[in-house]
């Protein structure tokens, strides 16, 4: 394990944020078993966002933020005559409403429902909050991986563990990527996204000739890796023939081009703390590398 001044740039991490959950209680690999189930929950869980608010062109009314108080993913507030979120849980694989002070006024555990079972709750709490109930529809312009839980395969909790595992990611991906939000200039607000169930902050950077970004995020598994991985992937994407060697993680260039820090190599690491540190040391020195790439060489395509 590299030491704590070994290389990576000073970050407002260094400073004294010590809340961070422990990962590698659970396998890396072996969470697609919640992180599957998750996924289709969170499709319930912004329903409601995406049939009652005016959409937006880069579907920013369809996401969540992560709440650590709820321990939950939190989609947008909807007008009503008792306005409300939606939240899912992952810990305890329930969906809840939420009113504006952050309390859960209605709690539906999923567990042994099916994905009908639960849109028709939301429909109910829609109703009772005062909201147009008739407009709200499960249809997506996206498809996710996996068919829904029904009468034949519905939610289920089991242990738990997978689930508990996962909330730990996506709470300490929102802490360490909202440092990175407020320490670097053009960083974004940072939310996980239904489409790819990623959470993220886009960084972006003014150049001459054009546009550019870099999205600094956590996914957690998707059909590239059956894990959880960090990744910090650069718009337009740079010429892959001469990547240069990472401080930490590995270049991905499949389908779409970036660094990545896989789950398996992060939770090596056993304490805290130093998880912590690979984790700020990978995003902190990957976007030093990928500027460099952009100032000094060409870019190709972008995701």
């Amino acid at each position: 394990m590299r030491s704590r001044t070994a290389g990576s740039p000073t970050t407002p991490l260094d400073a004294g944020e010590e809340r961070w959950r422990r990962l590698g209680g659970v396998s890396p690999g072996a969470l697609v078993t919640a992180r599957t189930p998750l996924h289709h929950a969170a499709q319930v869980a912004n329903a409601a966002a995406i049939s009652l608010l005016p959409p937006e062109a880069d579907d920013s009314h369809t996401n969540f933020e992560w709440i650590d108080a709820l321990g939950a993913l939190v989609a947008r507030r909807i007008p009503a005559t008792q306005p409300f979120r939606v939240a899912l849980r992952p810990a305890d694989l329930a969906l809840a409403v939420v009113h504006g002070d952050d309390v859960a006024a209605a709690v539906y555990p999923l567990s042994g429902r099916t994905r009908d079972d639960a849109f028709a709750w939301l429909v109910e709490q829609v109703a009772l909050s005062g909201a147009d109930a008739s407009r709200m529809t499960m249809r997506r312009h996206y498809e996710i991986p996996g068919e829904p839980p029904d009468a034949a395969h519905p939610f289920a909790l089991a242990g738990g563990a997978a689930f508990h595992e996962l909330a730990a990611y996506w709470s300490d991906a929102d802490h360490l990527l909202r440092a990175v939000a407020r320490a670097i200039p053009g960083a974004s607000e940072v939310r996980c996204w239904p489409h790819h169930f990623d959470i993220a902050t886009l960084i972006t950077e003014p150049t001459a000739a054009t546009r550019t970004t870099i999205g600094v995020g956590l996914s957690p598994g998707d059909e590239y890796y059956a894990e959880p991985y960090l990744y910090v992937s650069p718009y337009p994407y740079p010429d892959t023939s001469a990547l240069p060697p990472l401080e930490v993680g590995s270049w991905h260039t499949t389908g779409w081009v970036g660094a990545v820090l896989p789950g398996t190599s992060w939770v090596r690491a056993t304490e805290p703390a130093e998880q912590r540190w690979l984790a700020v040391t990978f995003i902190y020195a990957a976007i030093a590398v990928v500027r460099r790439l952009r100032d000094g060489g060409a870019a190709v395509g972008h995701r």
